[in-house]
């Protein structure tokens, strides 16, 4: 193969600089393959520089850089290339900053532009973030809705729903039932594992819901970084809960 004329190296296709961001094991490499392909807009169309972004938005929320991520984000969202993740992308980096507000209408905004398959998922995730601040009310409104829109996950967002009517003073139905029906669903796996410890602490069931909320926290703390930003209420909520049922000493 001969080599290029002057010593210049060749151009890496945006499709592989792609791919090192989305295999790199840290924020800095993924922002550095991100940000080398974005400089080079020749075989970058909306799509592709879509998906370039957002992973400079991970590289962002893993360094916990918020403002940068949600700037980014808000690229993402003007491009219109699947406008409903962009604005859960949104949402979280509002999180992150604190602003609950924000993060809560771009959750709204992503359950009315989303195709039908991904419905249920931002309208959990709205109640699910209406539900860690203390709004059940408006929890309720959103879960329900998951509930009617959900398939394979329903048993989730159904457990979810339970809860939310708990924590505004409402009668939640049969919480072992649901707390089955989600350990037998695939579902009840990774985020399953918080809301059956939540089941579980209600239930007065104590040893159990120690099993699964030290699951949960050991899961999203343990792995991509980015994981543990985006769940960072569950895994107070978490850790709260486990100080109430085992003592401060044991959680440390």
């Amino acid at each position: 193969m001969s080599k290029p004329r002057g010593g210049a190296a060749p151009a890496t296709a945006p499709e592989t600089l792609l791919r090192k961001a989305t295999l790199a094991q840290t924020p800095g490499l993924r922002a550095k393959y991100a940000q080398r392909a974005l400089s080079d807009p020749a075989g970058v169309d909306q799509t592709m520089r879509s998906l370039l972004l957002r992973q400079l938005y991970l590289a962002h929320m893993e360094g916990r850089r918020f403002d940068d991520a949600l700037s980014i984000a808000e690229e993402m969202v003007e491009l219109g290339v699947m406008p409903d993740v962009a604005r859960q992308d949104a949402a979280r980096a509002c999180l992150g900053l604190h602003e609950h507000e924000r993060a809560i209408e771009h959750l709204r905004l992503a359950s009315r532009v989303s195709p039908a398959c991904r419905r249920a998922f931002h309208l959990w995730t709205l109640g699910s973030v209406l539900y860690l601040a203390g709004r059940a009310r408006e929890a309720i409104g959103a879960l329900s809705r998951a509930v009617r829109w959900g398939t394979t996950d329903k048993p989730l967002y159904a457990a979810q729903l339970a809860l939310a009517h708990l924590a505004a003073g409402d009668a939640a139905g049969d919480l072992t039932a649901l707390r089955l029906r989600l350990s037998d669903a695939p579902c009840g796996q990774g985020y399953g594992q918080f809301v059956l410890g939540e089941l579980a602490y209600h239930e007065g069931e104590a040893e159990l819901a120690q099993t699964y909320l030290r699951r949960f926290v050991a899961r999203s703390t343990s792995g991509r970084i980015a994981l543990a930003v985006a769940l960072d209420g569950e895994i107070k909520r978490a850790r709260l809960l486990l100080r109430q049922l085992e003592g401060p000493a044991e959680t440390r």
